[in-house]
């Protein structure tokens, strides 16, 4: 600490030195860490947890404590920005952002925690003595006792227009999304009001961890058994698929350790077994994910193409990650390969494949649950890089299909821009042969709410998953 940033020692008071508390300053870490280095929480935080474990007298609430603060900053920082940027007389921009992480945590506490009053001022105020300095220590006192005068639903009254004036932006504000993504995630959902907001409430809700029992190396029931009744359930559509209950750890179950099961979305799973199971004219002994890192969905694909005796290639172009595409396939029975290629200019032969997935790159807004901290930082320009790379990989895999076989488009992004207008303008202009769509409602029997198709969309407040897009295509000519 400088001596700037000490205050003057009054008579015959002894100056404190701040006390540091290792679960808020863990929190504020891996904020920071998010911020500078634009890393994702859920890649920052388990190693900082770990970390601390092993340093002693850090326990499991602790780290509970921890998690939500930082996934519930993360997933309300638009709502928390409009509450700081009324207690203060500069703009938000001009505030340095180690100062609004810490003001974000204590607002957090304040407004989105049980934690008393008193208690959420002192410790955010004792964290900014700690990491910014006695000075701005005052100022962070003096914004979180402003917070600190109403609840939430009376700070949403005043800084949120009302919905009659600008429903975007009053959606917005109250369910702390990007106006954008408010707007995007409506055209995709349609309907009135209430949809998008059982939505936007869904995406600031913390998810349940999935398991995915891998075919042919383990089951469900198998997992269920291990885990009992208290800390798992089956999952609600995906046979492979069981859920963890909160506060499980999956790192700790031996089949996940050894890779027979993994973590993964349902709607993940779903868009495999629906590709898997669409009907095929002809052979079924060559199968192609075309974009497979991280390698759950290809550790599904390998599984279920080894039970019919069929080989799996996994192409993925980054190198570290067809790394670990490699480890999450490791065991597979069946006949598989790994390689880092470029799915636009692939290194196999046209037509070669019965089944093909192309699970593309895309905005990731389907999965803002997972990392909140995703919808603050996409900007709509991303939509025009992603777009003609998904156009790209759609017409590679439609190549490497033969006639008579399928291939399933699949994003976890739920924006127009990315699903049916790339689907839509491929199959308009492909020139490589002849291709339609097939209903991939059939192929997910169980699952309510598919819509009309025949292509189908997934939704969290509806599902339970990721809003995961899948459109089947079959190859005609």
């Amino acid at each position: 600490m400088s001596e700037q940033s000490r205050p003057a020692r009054k008579p015959g008071k002894p100056y404190r030195r701040p006390q540091k508390d290792p679960v808020r300053f863990l929190a504020f870490e891996a904020l920071r860490a998010v911020d500078e280095r634009d890393a994702y929480a859920n890649l920052v935080l388990p190693p900082l947890l770990r970390k601390a474990r092993e340093k002693g007298g850090f326990d499991g609430r602790d780290a509970a404590l921890a998690t939500e603060l930082v996934y519930g900053t993360l997933r309300r920082q638009g709502t928390y920005d409009a509450v700081i940027k009324a207690c203060i007389d500069r703009p938000l921009r001009e505030v340095d952002p180690p100062v609004l992480d810490v003001l974000s945590l204590g607002v957090h506490q304040l407004l989105g925690t049980r934690i008393p009053t008193h208690a959420a001022v002192s410790a955010s105020v004792e964290l900014a003595r700690v990491v910014l300095g006695d000075g701005r220590a005052k100022f962070v006192n003096a914004v979180l006792r402003k917070v600190a005068q109403q609840d939430l639903d009376a700070w949403i009254e005043q800084v949120a227009p009302p919905y009659e004036d600008d429903p975007e932006d009053h959606l917005s504000i109250v369910h702390s999304h990007p106006r954008w993504v408010v707007s995007a995630l409506w055209d995709s959902l349609g309907g009135g009001r209430a949809g998008i907001e059982d939505l936007l409430e869904a995406d600031n809700e913390r998810p349940e961890v999935t398991l995915v029992a891998r075919p042919g190396r383990s089951t469900a029931g198998e997992l269920l058994d291990v885990l009992g009744e208290e800390a798992s359930l089956p999952g609600r559509w995906s046979p492979y698929a069981v859920r963890l209950s909160e506060g499980g750890e999956p790192g700790a179950i031996a089949a996940v350790r050894e890779g027979r099961a993994g973590v993964q979305d349902e709607g993940s799973q779903l868009v495999a077994i629906a590709l898997a199971n669409a009907p095929l004219d002809g052979p079924d002994k060559a199968w192609l994910d075309g974009c497979a890192g991280p390698g759950g969905k290809a550790a599904m694909l390998a599984g279920l193409a080894a039970e019919r005796g069929a080989f799996l290639l996994a192409s993925e172009k980054q190198p570290h990650r067809a790394g670990l595409v490699a480890k999450a396939l490791a065991g597979n029975p069946g006949p598989y390969q790994v390689i880092a290629a470029d799915g636009t200019r692939p290194p196999w032969r046209p037509g070669t494949f019965d089944r093909v997935l192309m699970d593309v790159p895309c905005t990731g807004l389907g999965a803002l649950r997972r990392r909140p901290e995703a919808r603050w930082r996409r900007r709509p320009e991303d939509l025009d890089g992603f777009g003609p790379l998904q156009r790209d990989l759609l017409r590679t895999a439609l190549d490497s299909v033969r006639v008579g076989g399928v291939v399933g488009y699949a994003t976890c992004s739920p924006h127009l821009a990315e699903t049916r207008a790339v689907v839509d303008d491929v199959l308009k202009h492909y020139d490589g042969g002849s291709a339609d769509l097939i209903d991939a409602r059939p192929l997910l029997p169980g699952v309510p709410a598919l819509g009309e198709g025949p292509d189908v969309q997934l939704w969290p407040h509806l599902h339970g998953t990721d809003a995961m897009y899948l459109a089947l295509i079959r190859r005609t000519a």
